[in-house]
């Protein structure tokens, strides 16, 4: 999140067009807001439009505006999207669910600058700094012809990465301590949140993200107005596979003299994964000489099963295995894209 912090504060003077990428939950518009805020435009409107909650034959008019008579039921001139932001920041979110048809009309207004309303023949230029945002795989739906290719390439100008709630655990306190303060500024019923209770959140997966979170504490606010909420207060889904009575598992450390741990012991520090997660010993001198080596793929496979084991040994927590592997998280996230690394793989070694 800190990278992100940067990230806008670098692209957030300029008009460069961002593309926020997520799963759904993540925060991809506060992320936006903040761009808009941080902008010479934050004196101007910030209108977000959901791409995909607007019916197809409406979006062309949400959009560009249409005029009088256009269409039934067109019975005054009315301004789209890009006429309230104006001079502003216009954030298109769910942009992947875009109908093919619109996406033209979208690529042509980004290139040009200019749009007509529905029913008219004018050109009216815009002025909006346009920032979309989408928890699709564009790169995939581009190769499934789902997506233009020169409308992505137009909008993926600064891409902005989100990572997932369950990426990050050690945000959980941060952002609960965030949400119990908008609750008391809103004179709203409050909670606190023990320890135990606490430490099961962070080992939750989180699959609606800061959104599900911002609303189990509202919810737990209701249940138990100015008190204090433990591990035994919480829905059953958020304590499953917890054992507060039970400290988390701790590597033991090797006995002094003994022999290295196999490649499928899981690394206790960043160093021993780069020691002791070797996927096998290294080549034999005279095997070598005479059978030779394909060094380059010797050292991929390598690479390869240290990132997946450190995954399944943080239990696939990206920003954990990232530490083990004395990576940076986005780092790690372009080497699992590279070897294609998913959750339901086990380590071969």
């Amino acid at each position: 999140m800190e990278t992100i912090r940067r990230l806008v504060a670098q692209v957030a003077p300029s008009d460069a067009t961002v593309l926020v990428l997520g799963e759904s939950g993540t925060g991809k518009e506060v992320v936006a807001r903040r761009i808009h805020e941080a902008s010479p435009r934050s004196g101007g409107p910030f209108v977000p439009v959901n791409c995909g909650a607007i019916p197809a034959d409406l979006l062309e008019s949400e959009l560009f505006g249409h005029e009088k008579g256009a269409f039934t039921g067109a019975i005054n001139t009315r301004r789209g999207r890009f006429e309230l932001a104006a001079g502003g920041t216009l954030f298109l979110d769910e942009i992947g669910d875009m109908p093919l048809p619109m996406q033209v009309k979208l690529l042509r207004v980004l290139q040009e600058r200019c749009f007509e309303r529905v029913g008219s023949a004018t050109s009216q230029p815009t002025d909006v700094r346009v920032i979309a945002a989408t928890h699709q795989d564009l790169e995939q739906r581009v190769e499934d012809g789902r997506f233009r290719a020169d409308l992505y390439y137009r909008l993926n100008v600064f891409p902005i990465d989100v990572p997932a709630l369950r990426e990050r655990p050690e945000d959980v306190p941060v952002l609960v301590a965030h949400f119990l303060a908008q609750l008391a500024r809103e004179q709203r019923d409050s909670v606190s949140i023990t320890a135990d209770a606490m430490a099961a959140l962070q080992q939750y997966g989180w699959p609606g993200n800061v959104r599900e979170l911002n609303n189990l504490v509202e919810r737990l606010a209701i249940l138990f107005p100015g008190a204090e909420v433990g591990f035994g207060d919480l829905p059953p889904k958020f304590c499953e596979g917890f054992d507060p009575a039970r400290p988390p598992p701790q590597a033991p450390p090797p006995a002094a003299g003994s022999a290295a741990p196999d490649a499928g012991t899981p690394p206790a520090s960043g160093h021993q994964a780069h020691s002791a997660l070797a996927p096998g010993s290294p080549p034999d001198p005279a095997r070598l000489a005479l059978e030779g080596l394909d060094l380059k793929q010797y050292l991929a496979d390598t690479e390869r099963t240290l990132l997946l084991q450190a995954l399944q040994h943080s239990g696939w927590v990206v920003a954990r295995a990232a530490q083990l592997l004395g990576l940076q998280r986005t780092t790690l996230v372009e080497k699992m894209r590279k070897f294609e690394l998913q959750r339901n793989q086990v380590s071969d070694s």
